[in-house]
């Protein structure tokens, strides 16, 4: 079981994982390339500072916000296979484990539904930042 995560710290950052990670940033989809251009890019979210392809405990997550202790995940069509959905749920189980809330959405809503999916991720910051006030 991995340990908690918490803001100030890492977050399990795995340096073995630099380089792979850094493969996926440049080799992205579609769609992580819009939700990190129209989105998440240079703390364009509300002033929070999102990483692309970070190194996680094992694992290489989409996005990730240290702050927010949270990570989105894209899933494309392969995701539906019934190994790699097994895969994402143990993914998203260890994440969850440490410490992080995991949010997901589909490619397809990336590309036709952006700002459902930004607003989305804002309830996340508008529940996060409610909780931190107490």
């Amino acid at each position: 079981m991995p340990k908690k995560a918490v803001p100030h710290q890492y977050h399990h950052y795995n340096p073995q994982l630099k380089h792979p990670a850094r493969r996926l940033r440049t080799d992205g989809t579609k769609a992580e390339a819009s939700l990190w251009k129209w989105g998440l890019r240079a703390s364009q979210l509300r002033g929070y500072a999102f990483r692309r392809q970070r190194p996680v405990l094992h694992y290489i997550a989409d996005f990730m916000c240290q702050e927010l202790m949270l990570v989105i995940e894209l899933d494309g069509c392969t995701h539906a296979w019934e190994e790699v959905a097994q895969r994402d749920a143990r993914k998203q189980a260890d994440l969850e484990a440490a410490g992080f809330t995991v949010l997901r959405f589909t490619d397809e809503e990336v590309l036709t539904q952006m700002n459902s999916v930004m607003a989305r991720i804002e309830v996340y910051i508008d529940s996060f930042e409610a909780g931190r006030r107490g």
